[in-house]
């Protein structure tokens, strides 16, 4: 196929060039222009890294911070506005689909008005400044994230800080996520380092036979309109005059259209050509390739084939549970990035201005700055939503069975605790908290004063003696 140019570049695809080579035998080294050709111009390479990640933050977090209702709703609204604000969830998509492809992804924070980026941040003046965050792939880091091959040090393949240009980074300034974990003296061409591998490493060669079974549909596509047609000659010997017949007659078969008439000799016939025993062999061939480049990324097929599932992804099949299993995986190798910005958006929204914000509005509130984002932080938790959806009235079968539960658990031992405050006041608060937990029955969390309820234990009915009747 010769190259031709449009708009002036060249349309003799590099990505084709490179796959189409000899060259390209199992277990070969992926380079970091391979991996953007394959992500930028594969069919599938896109879907490769962007889909599992895609998947898994595709629903928002839930955030909690064990404090009384109004507190907890105050310091949720404050956080998530400032998650929104530094848009963390593109930032953190951003560096995995970076780690994805090349082995290895980097958050660095850039600070203004501090020009030694060397410096560890102080996070206590954090919220009075302007930050930005830019990610970076292995070709701005590189030669910085080697990775110590020295297994007698203690920083052995693990990052101490980045290099950008040759300009260092403090380790708190930047956050790395590597695709996989390093391999001891395995040099990734790919990221410049002895770090993680591309997703594509391993499915580079399956990858080139998706590419021939395009081909092969495209050839079929363009054979599927061909008609053949049997035109019973007049003679042994074909004159001009019968030439221009037949080629008369050709060309009112392809001119044809629908609501014209066609008139062909008693033993002439038209048929299309024969394509159907390509689909079985096409389809098994397909699929087979699409088998494999998962099994090298080691992911479920079923994300890369596009066919949807056999009941649906909330029915609990099979194939929704291979699906879940692995974006829950997905979502802890998203940890580290989430803990990163958490840290940040922490200082920034629960700032000691904010601090002073929740006095003037809750007298009763006296914790100094320090004592109080100490509190916060230690009770602080989120959770994704599960993976796999349940219908709410399943939801809720779960939840009043747990209730009852609580219930139950509460009769019992709460009338042998009637002399013991402490642990009856523990017991309540057990019993609320874990009825809290029951989102699908209680839509406001419970909170009581339990150092009141301590205190203050009910008291005993005053039973009055029985009085006898003399009759």
């Amino acid at each position: 196929m010769d190259d031709f140019e449009v708009f002036g570049s060249q349309a003799g695809s590099a990505l084709t060039n490179i796959l189409e080579s000899d060259g390209v035998q199992p277990g070969i080294e992926t380079g970091y222009e391979i991996c953007k050709l394959i992500y930028l111009y594969h069919p599938i390479g896109g879907k490769m890294v962007d889909r599992p990640v895609k998947m898994a933050m595709n629903e928002a977090r839930t955030v909690h911070v064990a404090q009384s209702f109004a507190f907890e709703r105050r310091l949720r609204d404050a956080f998530e506005k400032e998650w929104q604000a530094l848009n963390a969830d593109a930032i953190i998509g951003n560096a995995a689909r970076v780690s994805r492809i090349y082995g290895t992804g980097v958050i660095a924070m850039l600070i203004s008005g501090e020009e030694d980026t060397n410096a560890p941040v102080d996070f206590e003046t954090l919220y009075t400044k302007s930050l930005s965050f830019n990610v970076l792939d292995p070709l701005n880091t590189s030669g910085s994230i080697v990775l110590n091959q020295d297994p007698n040090n203690p920083d052995f393949q693990k990052v101490t800080g980045i290099k950008v240009a040759s300009k260092p980074y403090h380790s708190s300034r930047c956050a790395l996520i590597t695709n996989e974990d390093p391999i001891y003296l395995a040099y990734n061409p790919a990221a410049f380092g002895y770090t993680g591998r591309s997703v594509y490493q391993r499915a580079l060669y399956p990858l080139k036979s998706f590419v021939q079974t395009m081909r092969a549909d495209d050839m079929v596509a363009v054979k599927a309109g061909l008609l053949v047609t049997k035109i019973k000659q007049a003679s042994g010997i074909i004159n001009s005059a019968m030439a221009s017949l037949s080629a008369m007659k050709r060309v009112m078969l392809k001119k044809g259209s629908t609501g014209q008439v066609l008139q062909i000799g008693a033993e002439d016939s038209i048929e299309s050509i024969n394509l159907q025993n390509l689909e079985k062999p096409l389809d098994t061939a397909r699929s087979h390739i699409i088998a494999n480049i998962a099994a090298a990324a080691d992911m479920p097929a079923i994300l890369l084939n596009s066919q949807t599932f056999t009941d649906g992804f909330g029915e609990g099949t099979e194939d929704a549970k291979s699906v879940a299993v692995y974006i829950d995986d997905i979502r802890k190798w998203l940890e580290p990035l989430y803990k990163y910005f958490i840290r940040i958006c922490q200082y920034r929204a629960w700032s000691p201005e904010f601090v002073e914000s929740l006095k003037a509005e809750f007298p009763e509130f006296e914790d100094s700055w320090s004592v109080a984002f100490t509190k916060w932080t230690n009770n602080f938790e989120y959770k994704w939503p599960d993976s796999i959806k349940e219908p709410m009235s399943e939801k809720v079968k779960v939840d009043e069975t747990r209730f009852k539960a609580i219930v139950s658990m509460l009769e019992v031992m709460l009338p042998q605790l009637s002399d013991d405050p402490t642990n009856r006041a523990a017991l309540i608060r057990w019993g609320a908290e874990n009825a809290n937990m029951n989102e699908a029955l209680f839509a406001q969390r419970l909170d009581l004063d339990y150092e009141e309820l301590e205190f203050n234990p009910p008291q005993q009915p005053v039973q009055e003696p029985a009085v006898e009747n003399d009759l």
